[in-house]
């Protein structure tokens, strides 16, 4: 990585965009990005292939070239913190459940999984 701050600007529409760095457009080399900042840090741009830019940004960043990072470890994480017990709880009370179809406990399973994983709950919140 490298830590020397570049200038950066962004400009993003739905049909069309550009990346420059340092007053040089590297548009052709770049198809996508991601922009992210923590407070009382300079901005951090990961640079990618296969994607699409989205917003507008002009300003200081830390660059990185890289690809997105693996969901599997993250994923592993979020399911070893389940109970089985709880989840076998709330999907057992789910109205979605007793639709008939085939798999239905399994979908419903998934379904809960997926909430809880985007946040409508967390683990450890449920059973209370």
């Amino acid at each position: 990585m490298d830590d020397q701050l570049h200038q950066v600007q962004i400009t993003a529409s739905q049909v069309s965009g550009s990346v420059a760095l340092d007053g040089r457009d590297i548009s052709k080399v770049v198809s996508g990005y991601s922009l992210s900042q923590q407070a009382g840090k300079p901005a951090e741009l990961l640079l990618f292939l296969n994607a699409r830019a989205k917003d507008d940004f002009e300003g200081l960043a830390r660059v990185v070239v890289g690809v997105p990072p693996d969901p599997g470890p993250a994923a592993a994480a979020f399911l070893s913190a389940i109970d089985a017990g709880e989840l076998e709880k709330h999907v057992l009370s789910r109205h979605d459940l007793m639709d008939g179809g085939p798999n239905e406990l399994t979908r419903a399973m998934l379904r809960l999984l997926q909430e809880w994983a985007s946040g409508g709950w967390q683990p450890q919140e449920v059973g209370g």
